[in-house]
């Protein structure tokens, strides 16, 4: 197999075209098949070698043979062009190979809420409001809205995610919808989502050094004050009841983390003062 790229698509429909091209400019596994099989010649001309076709069809029609990437050359080409993402149907109606190139199948993230929460798809109103044991899960991100009151809280641990009406009383005092989305899996969908839309987010995870570091570089970094963390009232008395080892198997990586959003540095404080760290599960209730 070879490596189809952008460039080599241009070298093989130029020569296709009758055009010649020297010999350093196609060389390798590929460039030996062809001159083997007598679909490409080589010339001299001055001091170099040029490659050329003597039929442009022939040479079209044993490349389709080697790979299915080169069975449309022009189809090929325009896959890989493409700048944005290419589905792998829109890659078969192209080219008639739904792998040329890399395309995700899967992109998008979770959300889940424990009241009915009006939003919009691609211009059509729906109801977010997935049964007790289900979640629903958005892939077209980008045309995903919701009315700008309801405050998005991204949750660390998947736990948690699925339960997230055992935890509706750290979120009541709020009085506004609220919409959860997990941060899992990690693709980069969901901030992106998030820069895109207006709402106020929270991010929600273990109260630990970690915590604080996945939320002031994945998301304050990108969205500032628009973004915080939640800090419960009693996380003193949670801290102090915590994980040790939690602390312990942080420290030495987070011991010089600058915390940047000043509203995290009291409970970067409190974690710090009891040596200990606070595993979100444990506001789950039951």
């Amino acid at each position: 197999m070879y490596k189809v790229t952008a460039a080599l698509l241009e070298k093989l429909i130029a020569l296709s075209n009758g055009e010649c091209l020297p010999g350093s400019r196609l060389n390798g596994e590929l460039a030996e098949d062809l001159l083997r099989e007598g679909v490409l010649v080589n010339r001299s001309h001055k001091s170099r070698v040029l490659f050329y076709a003597p039929e442009g069809k022939a040479l079209r029609e044993y490349l389709a043979t080697r790979d299915d990437a080169f069975k449309n050359l022009e189809g090929s080409l325009q896959v890989i062009q493409r700048a944005s993402d290419i589905s792998r149907a829109e890659q078969v109606d192209i080219s008639g190979n739904s792998k040329i190139r890399s395309s995700r199948s899967c992109k998008g993230f979770l959300i889940n809420s424990y009241d009915c929460i009006n939003a919009k798809l691609d211009g059509s109103s729906f109801e977010i409001n997935p049964p007790c044991g289900s979640y629903l899960f958005v892939a077209d991100y980008e045309r995903f809205f919701l009315p700008e009151n309801v405050v998005v809280v991204g949750v660390e641990n998947m736990e948690n995610f699925r339960y997230v009406a055992r935890q509706r009383y750290l979120f009541e005092s709020l009085k506004v919808p609220v919409l959860f989305v997990a941060r899992y899996p990690q693709s980069g969908d969901l901030i992106r989502w998030l820069k895109m839309i207006p709402n106020l987010y929270i991010h929600f995870g273990d109260l630990d050094l970690a915590g604080i570091h996945i939320y002031l570089t994945e998301f304050y970094a990108m969205l500032g004050e628009r973004a915080s963390f939640f800090i419960p009232e009693d996380a003193e008395a949670r801290i102090m009841n915590g994980s040790e080892k939690r602390y312990n198997d942080q420290i030495e990586k987070f011991e010089k983390m600058i915390v940047a959003d000043l509203r995290v540095e009291p409970l970067a404080a409190l974690i710090r003062k009891y040596h200990r760290g606070y595993d979100q599960e444990g506001f789950i209730e039951f």
